[in-house]
């Protein structure tokens, strides 16, 4: 059996280059088509297109968010001052503080000023040696782990699935049980109608329309056309690494040929076997939604 993936999933990556630890996290959810979402710091803007390239080739479809950060190790250096802009500020306190008769010399009007705009000089971040590539390697374990997520729940989903499936049969084959039985009912209920009734009619003419009537109830198209659909499910489950889509398409197939049955039985058990079916094929379109 191909390995069965679910549209759910998270994977981390970290890698450590120079004096940053970069982490990279990937989540995902099921959805139609793919919806990505990449939120990453400017530093690394460059990489974005690369990164996208990269997750949409193994995501494939669903929603997915990613997520880029980065922390320094070790302890950054005292940011310096600007001693041009500080005393340009000072002056100016001192200068509006004058008439006022106010001492600006104090410590709090000195923190006042270095919490002014431009006062501190902050150094611009560059990359170092290789940190691209770190970043990239960080996104390449991100995917691993979520691929190695994602397989794990798809196995654990497609179980359940296919223990449905299987119940789905079992059910289908017990209605199919019920078939001589339902149609001698639906004979032996007419001719008492018709006794009671006291109507005369022509025993040929009877039977001819008789036989007519019970061709409409016949299922042996709907048990056929079901049992493929049944089959079909489980080669694409067996054979296709993404069957999520066409898994879907199968289900809607194998809603027609139970919902037909369901209007043709004309028998209580029959009609409580074609409810059970419904309620699994339901919660196996539902499981379905989840798997790429």
């Amino acid at each position: 059996m191909a390995d069965i993936k679910s549209m759910t999933g998270y994977g981390k990556g970290v890698r450590v280059c120079g004096n940053r630890r970069i982490t990279v996290e990937i989540r995902t959810l099921n959805g139609k088509q793919m919806d990505l979402s990449v939120k990453i710091p400017s530093l690394y803007r460059a990489k974005e297109f690369d990164i996208r390239s990269t997750v949409t080739k193994t995501v494939i479809r669903g929603k997915t968010d990613v997520y880029v950060s980065y922390e320094a190790i070790e302890a950054k250096t005292a940011t310096p001052v600007d001693a041009c802009v500080f005393a340009e500020y000072f002056s100016q306190v001192e200068k509006a503080a004058a008439p006022l008769g106010l001492d600006v010399r104090s410590g709090d009007v000195i923190a006042s000023i270095l919490r002014m705009p431009d006062v501190m000089k902050s150094a611009p971040e560059s990359l170092a040696p290789d940190e691209e590539s770190a970043l990239m390697e960080a996104t390449g374990e991100a995917l691993e782990q979520l691929d190695l997520f994602r397989k794990h729940e798809g196995k654990v989903l497609i179980a359940d699935i296919m223990n449905r499936v299987d119940k789905i049969e079992r059910l289908s084959q017990k209605a199919a049980a019920y078939d001589t039985e339902r149609v001698e009912a639906v004979k032996k209920r007419i001719k008492d109608n018709i006794e009671a009734a006291g109507v005369t009619i022509d025993p040929i003419r009877f039977e001819q329309e008789l036989i007519f009537y019970i061709e409409k109830l016949d299922i042996t198209e709907e048990k056929v056309r079901l049992k493929k659909h049944i089959d079909y499910f489980r080669s694409v489950v067996s054979d296709e690494e993404a069957p999520g889509r066409k898994l879907g398409f199968v289900c809607q197939e194998m809603g027609r040929e139970i919902n037909t049955t369901g209007s043709k039985a004309n028998h209580a058990e029959m009609q409580r076997l074609v409810v059970e079916m419904k309620d699994e094929l339901e919660k196996i379109k539902e499981q379905s939604l989840n798997i790429l």
